[in-house]
């Protein structure tokens, strides 16, 4: 074409170009670049990128590392995001939830963006997304209770969107959300001018918000649609709770992420349970649409279909992660499904477009609870044996077998527990959870090989112990015996081990100079995203500082003469979710304790599963591979490959996708809890992991994303 055509022409290849850009910006697996959380809209964590491959992964150094300069020693700071990289720019979150743009082939900054959040309570990020309409760029996250929408060319707010760059979340919910936590951890997803977002809530037996899911508008920040988890009057699934419900009854929220099938035109996430996590006696009935996984019209926010995985839930067992969009076959024929992997390690395969399993799903009888007040659900729904892939059970024949100095100190631990099958409700009597709270599979998810139709997943395998005591204790309840319960109910969900908020339990000792008075009114006034504990009683409060400051000990509660305000709420609250370790802090059940597992999804059969990850020290010892409890997803690769970190011996790892050989570790200088990306610039390809450590598995925490090529 002559320059004078060209120049004839330019107004109409202007209004084609644009289109055609934000065709590209909808695209859905490509498969050679990582533009979303999860590698692509179908959360398949696959590349097609083939340079890095089975013979020359054990050549992989790292090209660049990057220090985020947020790390917290105490208490520990933790990297979950997955990053993203757009064209030769990589956008990642740091501890502090600072949103950075990298050089992503030399990890250089281009710009930093602060939200100026000072962490408390609770809160990780994830990820980001991304929007672009060929002329505008825009990066979409959350920190705190805010969505923020920054310039991706130059770290900027967009003060056009929302006031001033950023949306409060806790607007628009239906009722007045303002005392309560209300965040999200995992990105949302870009469908056409619309970011689709779910949300992170309160758990415990008190006020928690809804967890409804909102498309926002990518230019204003306005609410276009929402869809109610906990239905209105004359929507679908009303019925499935007492009357009123949607008044009062908070959680049921989608804090794993959503997937997206733009052709479609259909978004689909799995929810979490309703709140409170251990008590329902306020929600009986089946409780839709609480741990279910949803398909949505992306443009309307309509249900499409619903699956419900765990009925009136009582065991946190929230689906945890986004589904993965897969194809299967059957024969010569192709189908389009979701795999949904789960908490409890089950996998559910259904139609993508009807929502029915294509393996077959057998409702079975259950356990009763015996706490006063509530009625758990009669059966529960389990996937063909095939598709179970983490423990179910746990008998005084699965106790440790490390040693036996080591199964005689689990033995004598557990020995006044009840054991069982999975879906044991929880009652007064300590019970052992196989799997445990976290899974299972947790936020990290699956990753799906198109090539071969496998699903790989990892999941972790160690028990935990909880019990249900009454809010309102007994009168011969010692003050600091209350307080734990307390504490356990109401503040370990955040202040564990780990958690990159403190243990409390440690506050008297690590800052001895912080007065009483402090706690109560940090309790009374919320602080950072910590919600406002004011609704506790005096006597509830002054309990929980007693414990706090291991007082109270010779001091009885007297319960006739007490508010309680808790048990206004919920008359049963759950101890909290307890380890069972050996005597050398070794996990309380037979190895292996975390797994990385295969499923052909064209035959709903395991092809393989080997253990992830190992403990040095039984490692030095000559014991094989023990798997590790783990936090995080895979990517997998045509090259032949699946890269995770996750496992707590703080290894970045590469498996043979075909049978599990491990093939190549690198130790980092912290645990990467976190999804690997993997993607391409100028003709080489790179692999990059947040290193943040700490988080739920308790090791240190750590500063930094390593990023793996082969040398030039």
């Amino acid at each position: 074409m002559s320059l004078e055509v060209f120049w004839q022409y330019k107004h109409l290849s202007i209004f084609l170009i644009i289109p055609l850009l934000q065709f590209c910006n909808q695209r859905e697996d490509t498969n050679n670049t990582w533009e979303y959380y999860s590698g692509d809209a179908h959360g398949t964590k696959y590349s097609s990128l083939d340079q890095i491959d089975k013979q020359n992964v054990g050549q992989l150094k790292p090209a660049w590392v990057y220090e985020t300069g947020d790390m917290s020693e105490s208490p520990p700071s933790t990297i979950q995001c997955n990053p993203i990289i757009i064209g030769d720019t990589m956008y990642l979150t740091t501890q502090k939830f600072k949103l950075v743009a990298l050089n992503a082939t030399t990890g250089t900054e281009f710009w930093k963006f602060d939200p100026s959040y000072q962490r408390g309570g609770h809160g990780v990020n994830r990820g980001v997304s991304y929007w672009t309409d060929g002329n505008d760029r825009r990066i979409f996250y959350v920190a705190s209770h805010y969505l923020y929408c920054v310039n991706a060319d130059n770290g900027s707010l967009v003060d056009t969107f929302g006031k001033s760059g950023k949306v409060d979340l806790k607007l628009g919910l239906g009722r007045d959300v303002n005392e309560l936590l209300v965040t999200a951890t995992t990105p949302g997803v870009i469908y056409q001018d619309l970011l689709i977002l779910g949300s992170a809530l309160g758990e415990g037996p008190r006020p928690s918000a809804p967890g409804h899911i909102r498309a926002f508008d990518v230019h204003t920040g306005e609410i276009k649609w929402i869809f109610h988890t906990i239905p209105h009057p004359g929507e679908f699934g009303y019925e499935t709770w007492p009357e009123d419900s949607w008044k009062k009854t908070g959680g049921a929220n989608s804090w794993g992420g959503l997937t997206l099938d733009i052709e479609r035109g259909m978004v689909f996430c799995g929810t979490g349970s309703p709140a409170y996590d251990h008590w329902g006696g306020d929600r009986l009935g089946q409780n839709l649409f609480g741990n279910s996984i949803l398909a949505l019209d992306a443009a309307t926010g309509e249900r499409i279909w619903h699956y419900q995985v765990v009925h009136h839930d009582l065991w946190d067992y929230d689906i945890p992660c986004a589904p993965n969009l897969v194809t299967i076959k059957r024969g010569a024929e192709e189908i389009d499904a979701v795999a949904q992997a789960t908490k409890m390690g089950h996998l559910f395969v259904l139609d993508r477009d009807t929502g029915e399993p294509l393996y077959p799903v057998e409702e079975k009888p259950v356990p009763a609870s015996e706490i006063p007040g509530e009625e758990s659900w009669p059966t529960q729904p389990f996937p063909p044996a095939s598709l179970r892939y983490a423990g179910q059970s746990f008998t005084m024949d699965d106790v440790t077998d490390i040693s036996e100095e080591a199964a005689n100190h689990v033995r004598e631990q557990i020995k006044d527990m009840r054991l069982g099958e999975i879906f044991m409700p929880p009652g007064e009597q300590a019970s052992v959870m196989l799997p445990q709270f976290n899974g299972g599979t947790d936020w990290g998810g699956a990753a799906f090989d198109p090539e071969t139709n496998n699903l790989v997943v990892n999941s972790s395998n160690e028990l935990e112990w909880i019990s249900m005591v009454p809010s309102k204790p007994a009168s011969n309840l010692s003050q600091h015996r209350f307080g734990r319960d307390l504490y356990g109910t109401l503040c370990s969900w955040c202040h564990f081990q780990g958690s990159g908020t403190p243990s409390l339990t440690e506050l008297k000792d690590r800052v001895p100079k912080v007065p009483r008075s402090y706690i109560i009114e940090t309790m009374n006034s919320g602080r950072g995203i910590m919600p406002s504990f004011n609704n506790l009683s005096e006597a509830e409060k002054e309990a929980i500082v007693a414990y706090l400051w291991d007082e109270g000990h010779d001091t009885t509660i007297d319960s006739t003469m007490t508010d309680f305000s808790l048990s206004n709420y919920s008359p049963y609250v759950a101890t909290g979710h307890n380890e069972i370790k050996d005597h050398e802090g070794f996990p309380a059940n037979k190895p292996p304790w975390g797994m990385l597992t295969s499923i052909d999804l064209n035959n709903g059969e395991i092809a393989w599963q080997v253990p992830l990850g190992t403990y040095p020290e039984l490692e030095a010892r000559g014991y094989p591979a023990t798997g590790t409890f783990n936090m995080g997803g895979p990517a997998v690769t045509k090259g032949g490959l699946v890269f995770i970190g996750a496992a707590m011996d703080e290894r970045f790892h590469a498996f043979d996708k075909d049978t599990g050989e491990l093939l190549w570790e690198f130790q980092m200088d912290a645990g990467g809890y976190a999804t690997p990306a993997v993607y391409e610039v100028d003709g080489r390809q790179y692999v990059v992991i947040a290193a943040g450590g700490g988080g739920k598995p308790g090791t240190k925490p750590g500063d930094k994303y390593y990023c793996f090529a082969l040398p030039d």
